[in-house]
C-alpha cells in the first residue's frame, strides 16, 4: 500500500515509518523538521520504497504531486504553554485542510490524528469514544489546541458525511518512547529524563498531583497500523492508549524516573511550578483511557507497563544525550 505520512520525522511518525517499511508498504514522507528531527528517518533516506519531502503541509503544493491510498496526518501544532494560540488554530486548520483535500481529489483514506485532550474537563473517567467534550473558558489559550481538534474531527466527519471520504479519527494518550522529543513538546516524562541527565531539577506544574495514562509508542504505533489497515476501523473513532491500571500522577512519574535512573545519575531535586507562570492557564485533573472498543473491534493490545516502557525510553535518551556530547 502507498501510504503518506505527515509529520515522519517527529516522534510517532519516525515510529510509524520503521513499521510501515518493515511490512513492506511504500512511504512518503513530509515533514517541515521544525520539531521532527531528520536523525529520526536517516536509518531510511536509502530505503528504495522511502521518499522524504521537505516542507510544510500547509503549504497546499505539498501535496500537488503525491499519490497515496491513506494519508496519516500527524503533523500538528500541540498546547500553547509556551506559544501563542493562532499558530495552533491556524496551522492546525490549514494542514487538515489541504490533507482533506487530498484525500477528496484522490479518494484516498485519511487517518487523523487527535488527542486524548478533547475529553478537557470531563470529571468521569475512564473516558470512551462517547464521553462528553467538555472545554474550559474561551479566554484560557490552553484549550486551543483540544479545539483545533475537536475541530478536525467534525471537518472529518462532515466530509465523510457530504462526499463519503473514508476516515479513522485516533485520539492519543500521553505517547512516549524513542526519537520523543527531549523539550515539553515530547511531554513531562521526556523532560524529566534530559533535566536528571543534565543535573537539573525537576519542575511539576501545580501541584504534581493530575494523572495521566501514558502509552509507550510501540503501542501506540500498533494502534495506528489497526487504524490504518483494519476494516473494522472505517469511519469511527478510537482510543490508543495504555491500559487505565497504568494511571499515575506527574509526582509519582518524576519519581519513578528519578529512581529508575539512580543509577547512573543523582537522584533529582522536584519543585513545583506554579500555573501563573503560563499566564491564564488550566490543567486536567485525570486523563484515563477506556480502550474497550480498540480492543474489542481491532484486536488492540497494549505490550508495555509503564515501568517497563521507561526503561526502555532511557536507555536511548541517555544513549542519545552521550552521542550528542560525543559530536
Amino acid at each position: 500500500m502507498n501510504v503518506v505520512v505527515t509529520g515522519v520525522a517527529g516522534f510517532i511518525g519516525s515510529n510509524l515509518l520503521t513499521k510501515l517499511l518493515e511490512e513492506g508498504h511504500n512511504v512518503i514522507g513530509i515533514d517541515n523538521l521544525t520539531y521532527g528531527q531528520y536523525d529520526n528517518i536517516k536509518p531510511h533516506i536509502d530505503n528504495k520504497k522511502f521518499e522524504f519531502k521537505h516542507g510544510d503541509i500547509a503549504n497546499p503544493l505539498m501535496l500537488k504531486d503525491v499519490k497515496a491510498d491513506v494519508v496519516v496526518h500527524l503533523a500538528s501544532q500541540k498546547i500553547p504553554r509556551y506559544d501563542n494560540a493562532l499558530r495552533t488554530l491556524d496551522e492546525n486548520y490549514l494542514m487538515l485542510r489541504n490533507v482533506v483535500n487530498k484525500c477528496l481529489m484522490d479518494k484516498a483514506k485519511i487517518v487523523f490524528a487527535s488527542t486524548s485532550d478533547v475529553y478537557g474537563k470531563n470529571i468521569r473517567p475512564p473516558f470512551n469514544e462517547e464521553s462528553d467534550l467538555v472545554m474550559g473558558p474561551t479566554t484560557v489559550k490552553r484549550w486551543a489546541y483540544a479545539l483545533s481538534k475537536m475541530y478536525g474531527e467534525q471537518y472529518i466527519i462532515a466530509n465523510n458525511a457530504q462526499y463519503d471520504m473514508n476516515y479513522t479519527i485516533m485520539r492519543f494518550f500521553g505517547s512516549y518512547g524513542p526519537n520523543q522529543n527531549t523539550t515539553w513538546w515530547g511531554g513531562p516524562q521526556s523532560v524529566f529524563m534530559q533535566n536528571i541527565i543534565e543535573g537539573k531539577p525537576l519542575e511539576l506544574h501545580g501541584d504534581g498531583l493530575q494523572t495521566r495514562t501514558f502509552t509507550y509508542v510501540d503501542d501506540t504505533v500498533q494502534g495506528i497500523m489497526k487504524c490504518i489497515f483494519h476494516d473494522g476501523a472505517k469511519n469511527d473513532v478510537f482510543n490508543i492508549a495504555n491500559e487505565p491500571k497504568e494511571e499515575i500522577t506527574i509526582k509519582a512519574l518524576a519519581e519513578l524516573i528519578g529512581d529508575l535512573m539512580s543509577d547512573q545519575f543523582k537522584k533529582p531535586e522536584i519543585k513545583l511550578i506554579p500555573y501563573s507562570t503560563f499566564g491564564k492557564y488550566e490543567d486536567v485533573a485525570r486523563r484515563v483511557p477506556d480502550i474497550t472498543k480498540i480492543k474489542e473491534r481491532l484486536g488492540y493490545i497494549p505490550k508495555y507497563p509503564l515501568k517497563e516502557g521507561l526503561k526502555q525510553t532511557i536507555e536511548w535518551q541517555v544513549a542519545r544525550a552521550k552521542t550528542l556530547a560525543g559530536k
